[in-house]
């Protein structure tokens, strides 16, 4: 039990000194834009892990995440890939492989992009995942 209180505060003050040593919050070092601009449109697609399942993290980067990107135009802001490394909880599992984010300026012109496109889209997946993803489109507040 103790040792789990140990392991909990490590990973809380390791958070905590991480977020502290950003030079400047919100803002994209590569990029140096603001993605946190109130309003965005923030679509993030992600692909939970379990057994079984693959994914080619090369494929996704080089090929898909562009190819989706070219379908956005100039309503799409910005978009990030994050590789999942561990769980935020001790010996839990990974809850997801990958994650891709869309940052857009209109739901309703993302919309317009992706739906003569899906099957392009969906028909891509097999080249670098069997896993099936979990979409959640939300609106950035902060």
């Amino acid at each position: 039990m103790k040792l789990k209180l140990i392991l909990s505060c490590l990973l809380l003050t390791t958070s905590l000194i991480a977020f502290s040593q950003e030079k400047q919050p919100g803002k994209s070092k590569e990029h140096n834009t603001d993605i946190t601009e109130k309003g965005l449109i923030k679509i993030s697609i992600m692909y939970p892990y379990a057994e079984g399942k693959t994914f080619n993290m090369e494929y996704y980067e080089t090929k898909h995440m562009p190819m989706v990107a070219g379908f956005l135009g100039s309503n799409l802001v910005k978009y990030t890939i994050e590789k999942g490394l561990s769980s935020g909880i001790p010996n839990q599992p990974l809850p997801f492989m990958a994650i891709g984010t869309f940052y857009v300026k209109s739901l309703s012109e993302y919309q317009a992009a992706i739906a003569p496109n899906r099957d392009a889209i969906r028909a891509d997946f097999v080249n670098y995942t069997n896993a099936m993803p979990v979409i959640l489109v939300s609106e950035v507040v902060k």
